[in-house]
């Protein structure tokens, strides 16, 4: 790996060549190949979808032992950590990393999506689908459109009311707004359904109740009504919260295409609007392997486990072609994105609000 990461690194005249008669991915593309890190690994993930659903199991057995007491509620982080990996799951098989038969690849997102999470996949593809195609465009990009957030100062111009109020304390609510994350993505799913196909909706629809159901039982049949709604109120609080610490770093504060200038390639389109993060085993594994941002972005359908091993060339290779490559630890990034934020909500601070 190392000496395929120095090929890369040491051949930027032939890499500039080619970046005047094609695309300056392919050279990468074909190293990542090489190596075989597009290839799946099916056993990894088998293995870590069964001790995800065993550990489910387990604090379900947690919930029903413990559940008279107020005890219960400290299974509420471990159920928000193990929802947060089923997330990661959902999200892996959508890109395709666990498997390239697509029926299959479905049946492991409405599982882990609908059923587990409540959460619609065909809400959650289509969206991070459009996101992929051009992350960070105010324009196509929909983590980045005007909403209870906004992400440029164009955006927050025409802001009035309790809106131009969240944002000129954004930043402040950044994080207190993830909180309420796992009900809201909840909400987006049920509201999706008026968009899908017949088909999907007649298979996703019921399976969003069923979870809704299903959650719902299991609190009040383990523990009395008090300490449901205190379990749910955390929990669910918790898993946002987790979520938005694992999504939020990647491209808040980074570049963002002119919606009106001349189109990126899919390298520089990738690449600038992407922040990876440093850390060992124990960041790849609370991130779920999302802190290799750009590495995914490049190669969506790359299996988790070779991220890190795909990091070196994309390093190198940017490195060649004379790229940036956005690279910093987690506690850093988080204030890198709550400075983009305040400085969005600079100029309604600085107005005066009649």
């Amino acid at each position: 790996m190392a000496q395929a990461a120095a090929a890369v690194a040491e051949r930027p005249g032939g890499i500039s060549a080619r970046q005047r008669s094609g695309s300056d991915f392919a050279p990468l593309l074909r190293a990542v190949k090489t190596q075989g890190l597009l290839d799946r690994r099916t056993g990894w993930y088998a293995r870590g979808i069964a001790v995800n659903a065993a550990a489910l199991v387990a604090v379900g057995a947690g919930l029903f032992a413990i559940g008279h007491t107020w005890w219960v509620l400290l299974l509420a982080p471990v159920f928000s950590v193990l929802c947060a990996r089923t997330a990661f799951i959902g999200h892996d098989a959508g890109h395709s990393q666990i498997t390239d038969n697509r029926a299959v690849a479905r049946l492991i997102g409405l599982v882990h999506g609908n059923l587990l999470l409540g959460m619609s996949v065909s809400w959650w593809n289509d969206k991070h689908n459009r996101h992929h195609a051009n992350p960070n465009h105010t324009e196509k990009d929909p983590d980045v459109a005007a909403d209870i957030l906004v992400f440029t100062a164009w955006q927050a111009r025409p802001r009035a009311g309790f809106r131009r109020w969240l944002t000129r304390h954004q930043a402040w609510l950044f994080f207190p707004l993830t909180l309420l994350q796992g009900i809201a993505m909840k909400v987006y799913g049920f509201r999706d359904l008026r968009r899908q196909s017949r088909r999907e909706r007649a298979v996703e629809g019921p399976l969003l109740v069923v979870h809704l159901v299903g959650y719902v039982t299991l609190l009040l049949a383990a523990m009395p009504l008090g300490h449901a709604l205190a379990f749910a109120a955390l929990h669910q609080a918790l898993f946002g919260l987790h979520l938005g610490m694992a999504f939020a770093p990647n491209h808040k504060g980074m570049e963002m295409p002119d919606p009106d200038g001349e189109r990126w390639g899919h390298l520089k389109r990738q690449v600038l609007t992407s922040r990876n993060i440093r850390g060992g085993a124990l960041t790849d594994w609370f991130l779920g392997g999302l802190n290799y941002q750009i590495e995914h972005h490049l190669f969506p359908s790359m299996p988790r486990p070779h991220l890190r091993l795909a990091q070196p060339l994309v390093r190198a290779h940017c490195h060649a072609v004379g790229m940036s490559y956005a690279e910093t630890g987690l506690v850093d990034s988080y204030r890198q994105v709550l400075r983009h934020m305040h400085e969005v909500g600079e100029p309604l601070r600085a107005l005066r609000v009649e």
